[in-house]
């Protein structure tokens, strides 16, 4: 039996299963939108007249929306409850999903994919505040470990079936399917999901008094310092998504399929570690696994970077070390989201906001450096990969101390 907080009840394992999977769900509707139309980045670069690095803009122009909607998300989560945000989103995310089918100039895919971003970054930000309501503060790295393991079908299924699809149908019944996705996840919140958190009209929504509670969030020193080490070190992943399409299909000539298929066999590394880590949290605390995933992330990201600018390593070599880069993710990834919301109960929605819009807008920029300093060679990616990881270490081990200690004397995490 699992605590539940907001209901001061015990669930059963069904419950809780079903909770977990509807909050998955949520969670991984922005990943599955943006793994599944990866393999097909040539196929649209031909239909609409333009290049695989402007196409991988659209891939930008997502992270960006994300990260900009969630900064809007948080304080309606506060104002207005969970679920009346959240089926805003899903309805703006499903318009924008048709609206992708009838395209006609790169241009307007970026557009409408920021748009589309917008949406689905209300389910991200809704989904992680319903965590920090429900569950208990040492349940919840547990929990998003758990919603990994959901979200994990976005990169092991959405590029290997993105790849099939668009070879049977074209690029575009990518979003057919996502439109479907989009419909399906509104249902099952309206029928299924409870509102974890009821509305407060004493929360403002006028720009002033937003500015002063987010500013009041940022100063709390363990968020600031989880959040944005978790967040220079995510942008590594993003790095890596962006990056993909171009390192194995352009430079390594792997066709769409095989590049599904080689996606989704290094998310393993990512999904089936962050499951691992549910099993350390029994014997150590999330600060003191941080901190040595940290620390192996940037050891394995350099290794990655002197060989491939020494020309040792070819195809097997860089999935090898993705691999291993990813492995660190899995245990950085939990640890960081539960230690950066662990301060707060009453402005969750705004803090998973920002903590989200850090992860995403830092994701954009790396993401967006990719492809300004694409030169045909594997090397940009993997140096911008290095350059986050090694700043994220840094502020960890900067600022940690005092986190740590506020952590710990404030809510007893440990």
């Amino acid at each position: 039996m699992v605590y539940l907080r907001s209901e001061g009840m015990n669930m059963t394992k069904q419950r809780y299963f079903s909770l977990i999977l509807i909050l998955g769900l949520l969670t991984a509707l922005g990943p599955f939108s943006i793994d599944m139309y990866l393999p097909g980045f040539r196929d649209i670069a031909d239909n609409l007249h333009t290049t695989v690095a402007r196409v991988s803009l659209s891939l930008s122009s997502y992270f960006i929306g994300i990260s900009l909607g969630q900064l809007l998300y948080g304080p309606l989560l506060d104002r207005h409850g969970r679920k009346k945000p959240l089926y805003a989103g899903l309805l703006l995310y499903i318009l924008a999903s048709a609206a992708c089918l009838r395209v006609t100039s790169i241009n307007m895919l970026i557009v409408l994919r920021f748009v589309q971003a917008v949406g689905s970054c209300g389910a991200a930000v809704g989904s992680m505040a319903m965590v920090r309501d429900l569950f208990e503060v040492k349940e919840s790295a547990k929990v998003f470990s758990l919603l990994l393991l959901v979200v994990g079908a976005s990169p092991m299924i959405a590029p290997t079936v993105g790849g099939y699809v668009i070879s049977l149908f074209g690029w575009r019944a990518v979003f057919v399917i996502l439109l479907i996705m989009g419909v399906l996840i509104m249902l099952l919140t309206i029928w299924f999901l409870p509102e974890s958190a009821q509305a407060d009209p004493s929360f403002s929504l006028l720009p002033g008094p937003i500015t002063r509670n987010f500013i009041g969030v940022l100063k709390v020193r363990a968020f600031l310092t989880y959040a944005l080490a978790g967040s220079l070190s995510f942008s590594g992943l993003l790095s890596y998504v962006s990056g993909s399409p171009n390192v194995f299909m352009d430079i390594y000539h792997v066709d769409k399929k095989v590049y599904g298929w080689i996606f989704a066999g290094l998310s393993v590394g990512f999904i089936g570690f962050s499951q691992f880590n549910t099993l350390l949290l029994k014997r150590y605390s999330s600060r003191q696994i941080i901190r040595i995933a940290m620390i192996a992330q940037v050891l394995v990201i350099g290794v990655f970077l002197g060989g491939n600018m020494a020309g040792w390593y070819g195809l097997y070599g860089t999935i090898t070390f993705i691999f291993l880069f990813l492995v660190c993710m899995g245990f950085i990834y939990p640890n960081a989201a539960a230690l950066s919301l662990a301060p707060f109960s009453r402005n969750a929605g705004s803090a998973s906001a920002i903590m989200g819009a850090m992860q995403m807008g830092i994701g954009a920029l790396a993401s967006v450096a990719v492809s300004v300093f694409s030169n045909g060679t594997a090397t940009p990616m993997i140096a911008i990969m290095a350059t986050t990881s090694a700043l994220a270490l840094v502020i960890l081990f900067t600022w940690g101390v005092k986190a740590e200690t506020q952590a710990l004397n404030a809510l007893k995490i440990e």
